[in-house]
């Protein structure tokens, strides 16, 4: 016969381990409820705005699913009172939304993820800052032009269109051209979110374009305002005005995407291509990678494999459009045309 304490160990053990069952298996049946095997999915609402993704915040965590998949979480928040994280694949920089009741997760750091493609590119497009002094009138002032990724890696193009605010309607016919039977063309579209915010019915036809199959559409971080005034110099307008929060900039935009029920990218297009040190500093922080390019065809009209080429299909720029259009129609555009995940 087993002495009297021996046996109050045993029951103390096993009432432990039931309250320890008891507590995980809500969990485990949360999970299940929530259908691990994909993406999280935010229904759409015909009344989105960003106050329904709520306790928005970065976080840099590596987890870990029940299939053993490991992605990196950028983002937590709370969507219709559910628990969610943006992740990021750390090989292919694709994102998704995904339910954190899924996943086990703990904090990590830019050293402990130093060798993955994802903290190299977001490094690497920190480092590329090309700086340009100011006039006399501010002369310890300094302000980038077109940092961040400016060139891809290996054939092709890498095909941008910016969406700054705009009173003009999207130009649905270019985006049309760019589409080829049997497969979805990439584009990666840089989105304001004042621009969202008064074309609904242009954003609800472009995921419809995505839903066809017709475009492969990369959500673009492009700022909530936009902010310019060409009165101004470059270093006192865009981004660089003052009283801008650039965290806001940042955050409220990838809030209004996630509430309509799509999915920000790891990438950021500053507005005019014009940032400083600081907002750079600021991408970094959020784990975005700076999106420029060398192929702004107004600009720059000479491509080569490897150009991220920049048009304005927010009706604010036709003539960048003829001269795509023009180029497209002589063979002149690198091909094939690449997902922007592949530049870095």
């Amino acid at each position: 016969m087993l002495p009297v304490t021996t046996l109050a160990a045993k029951k103390l053990r096993l009432t432990c381990v039931i309250a320890a069952l008891g507590a995980i298996a809500p969990a485990l049946a949360i999970a299940g409820e929530l259908a691990c095997d994909g993406p999280a999915m935010v229904a759409p609402r015909s009344d989105a705005s960003f106050d329904r993704v709520k306790s928005y915040a970065p976080v840099f965590r590596q987890c870990r699913n029940g299939s053993g998949a490991v992605r990196l979480a950028t983002r937590s928040m709370i969507v219709d009172d559910d628990d969610m994280m943006l992740m990021v694949d750390p090989a292919g920089l694709t994102t998704s939304l995904e339910h954190a009741a899924c996943w086990t997760c703990e904090d990590t750091s830019d050293q402990a993820q130093a060798d993955t493609r994802y903290s190299r590119a977001v490094e690497s497009a920190a480092a590329h800052r090309p700086i340009v002094k100011t006039s006399a009138a501010a002369p310890h002032s300094t302000w980038l032009r077109n940092a961040g990724l400016a060139h891809g890696t290996g054939e092709g193009a890498y095909i941008t269109g910016d969406l700054c605010p705009s009173r003009q309607p999207l130009d649905r016919t270019f985006l049309q051209s760019l589409e080829a039977p049997g497969r979805a063309t990439p584009i990666a579209l840089s989105i304001s979110g004042l621009w969202l915010v008064h074309h609904a019915a242009d954003f609800e036809w472009l995921r419809e374009q995505e839903r066809s199959g017709a475009l492969a559409i990369t959500w673009v971080n492009h700022s909530w305002d936009h902010p310019y005034d060409p009165t101004k110099p470059i270093e006192s307008t865009f981004l660089l005005k003052a009283g801008v929060d650039m965290d806001d900039e940042i955050s409220k935009t990838e809030r209004l995407l996630i509430a309509w029920g799509e999915t920000p990218s790891v990438f950021f297009r500053f507005p005019g291509l014009i940032s400083d040190p600081e907002l750079m500093d600021t991408l970094r922080r959020y784990h975005l990678i700076a999106l420029g390019a060398d192929g702004w065809l107004v600009l720059s009209p000479a491509l080569r494999d490897g150009s991220i080429v920049l048009v304005h299909p927010n009706g604010n720029e036709p003539l960048g459009l003829r001269m795509f259009a023009n180029l497209n129609r002589d063979k002149k555009l690198p091909r094939p045309f690449r997902p922007i995940e592949e530049a870095p």
